[in-house]
């Protein structure tokens, strides 16, 4: 920890809004991966086979139920849906449509500040490197003998520092952000394959009763 601590110390003030960036990256993750991944953590196939199986059975108040007893993105836009009086086509369009501006961008939201944060974080290492470099110069310039090996010394060490740290919050932050992307992508997917699916069972059997509000 001390060895942590010293080579924080010798990448001077840069690292300060490095480990800010860094920090809020962290932040953003973990409030994006309990919302992505632990809270829409559903058996999307099984649990839309189980809905359609529910509507064409006439059984549209169960399939509210069955989506009403989570919280996951899947199940909120098959309970908007299953929850519209209307069964004609266009109308159960419209609302599947109003349903995904509600839904969808729950799982999108500040995702973009993940890259943008590695961006930073990288642009910041480069500074701290420009930085680093000009106190090593300037220390050569102005330092007697005796000083001018420790001035230069700790130049370089803020110009290494500061890149590597600039990197090191960087790269997981553009891994984050993959993962997360690739996550909100396949619920997005399940979300269109059921609304389609789903309005189609609805058209399908229009006889069946309507759901309560």
């Amino acid at each position: 920890m001390s060895t942590i601590i010293e080579w924080y110390k010798l990448g001077g003030p840069i690292m300060n809004f490095i480990l800010l960036a860094a920090l809020t990256g962290l932040a953003i993750f973990i409030e994006r991966f309990y919302t992505i991944v632990v809270k829409s953590k559903i058996n999307g196939r099984a649990f839309i086979e189980q809905v359609i199986s529910l509507v064409r059975g006439g059984k549209v108040d169960d399939a509210i139920r069955l989506c009403a007893s989570s919280t996951a993105a899947l199940p909120d836009m098959g309970l908007l849906i299953l929850r519209s009086r209307t069964r004609e086509e266009a109308e159960l369009q419209n609302v599947a449509d109003a349903a995904a501006l509600s839904v969808l961008p729950k799982l999108t939201r500040r995702l973009q500040y993940l890259p943008m944060l590695a961006n930073v974080a990288t642009l910041l290492g480069l500074f701290g490197t420009i930085y680093g470099l000009r106190a090593a110069f300037a220390s050569v310039a102005s330092a007697s003998a005796a000083e001018r090996s420790a001035k230069l010394a700790t130049g370089i060490a803020i110009a290494l520092n500061a890149t590597g740290f600039g990197l090191l919050t960087a790269i997981p932050l553009s891994i984050a952000h993959s993962y997360l992307v690739s996550q909100s992508e396949t619920i997005i997917e399940q979300i269109d394959e059921f609304s389609v699916r789903l309005i189609n069972a609805l058209i399908d059997r229009p006889d069946v009763r309507l759901g309560h509000r």
